[in-house]
């Protein structure tokens, strides 16, 4: 529970986690509850899916988390219920770690057992490690134990996190084959091995752009149930989903800035979805891709850019000087190849749109020369 020392810290927190971020609303659902709750949930699963697409509980209304398919969020959930793990793919912008942390919020009511999924990520993540010093001194006890999150939640009966799982070793896929399949860790050390209580699961979530750098084994996903994220399917639902994303960014930064109008939320997905597909929104005309990730999350970050721009050196409102410096950094990430094919974008498309379009391509073509 959030104590008002809780909240006053968390005034200099840069980022809240979900379930302190939206309290009001887990506790909003937790209250007007009417189906049956799963051992170790907070809530039922109906309640979840109200959480993570919207409605409403009483007099609460209840944002939408995540914006698209609804029967995906659902099978999701129904995952979680089972003894199954679940692991969301998707390309980079999908809203895998946001979906994955939203989950865990109102499920357990703590989104934070995290392990971030890197090159460098070992078995003792997963797993534990020791407090060396103690360990020198007293030798193996409780005390000297390090706990994983993965420990943690398996102690608790709750679910842990595990970012960007393709990225890890083998050792790591091989500790994790073990925790799935028999749903205990040893510790040989002490004797002891952990059970894992009834609610405990994994979210994982894997990149489908890092397939190449740790393919997963055949072993370990078949312990998970496997939900794939797609990119947003038209221009309206990524226009939607990014507008949501910037309001609710720009209530925790201090941008000084308006929320941008929906012209310039169209103008950045149109550009970010033709440079991504290689084609024009009207499919008339093919164009180089760039090589970048232009990703429905970097247009939320590219517009969160532009509003810091226009609020801290600027009348607090995006003009197309704010948005094409932004759009250069995102677009523009091989100087050699990107520098070209975005000219190309803006002679050959940008350009002969109209009156609406010619302000920014004016200022794209001034930084891109």
């Amino acid at each position: 529970m959030v104590t008002e020392k809780n909240r006053q810290d968390n005034e200099n927190v840069q980022r809240m986690p979900a379930e302190e971020m939206y309290q009001r609303e887990i506790d909003a659902l937790i209250a007007s509850e009417k189906d049956p709750v799963p051992s170790g949930w907070r809530m039922s699963p109906r309640s979840v899916l109200t959480y993570i697409t919207g409605g409403r509980a009483g007099r609460v209304e209840i944002t939408p988390k995540y914006i698209g398919n609804r029967r995906l969020v659902e099978i999701a959930i129904a995952t979680l219920v089972t003894d199954r793990a679940l692991l969301l793919i998707g390309e980079p912008g999908t809203a895998k770690s946001w979906l994955s942390e939203h989950l865990t919020a109102a499920i357990n009511g703590d989104s934070t057992k995290v392990v971030q999924g890197t090159a460098g990520t070992t078995e003792e993540h997963i797993r534990y490690s020791w407090n060396y010093a103690m360990l020198i001194a007293q030798g193996p006890s409780d005390e000297a134990l390090i706990k994983s999150p993965v420990y943690r939640a398996m102690e608790a009966g709750s679910i842990a996190r595990i970012e960007e799982i393709s990225r890890c070793a083998s050792e790591v896929s091989d500790a994790l084959i073990s925790i799935l399949s028999e749903k205990r860790i040893s510790v040989p050390e002490l004797a002891y091995e952990l059970p894992a209580k009834k609610g405990f699961s994994i979210i994982a979530t894997a990149n489908t752009r890092d397939k190449g750098v740790n393919e997963m084994s055949a072993a370990l996903k078949r312990r998970f149930n496997i939900v794939v994220l797609p990119t947003p399917s038209d221009l309206t639902s990524e226009m939607e989903i990014v507008k949501t994303r910037v309001d609710q960014m720009a209530a925790n930064l201090e941008l000084n800035a308006r929320l941008p109008e929906a012209d310039v939320v169209e103008k950045v997905c149109t550009i970010f979805r033709e440079l991504r597909s290689g084609m024009t929104l009207d499919g008339k005309q093919k164009l180089k891709p760039a090589s970048g990730v232009l990703s429905t999350a970097e247009a939320i970050s590219l517009l969160a850019g532009s509003m810091a721009l226009a609020g801290s050196f600027g009348n607090g409102t995006i003009t197309d000087y704010d948005l094409a410096a932004a759009l250069q950094g995102a677009i523009v990430k091989d100087e050699d190849k990107d520098s070209m094919v975005f000219k190309e974008y803006l002679e050959n498309i940008m350009k002969k749109r109209g009156s609406q379009w010619l302000g920014l391509y004016k200022e794209c073509k001034e930084l891109n020369k």
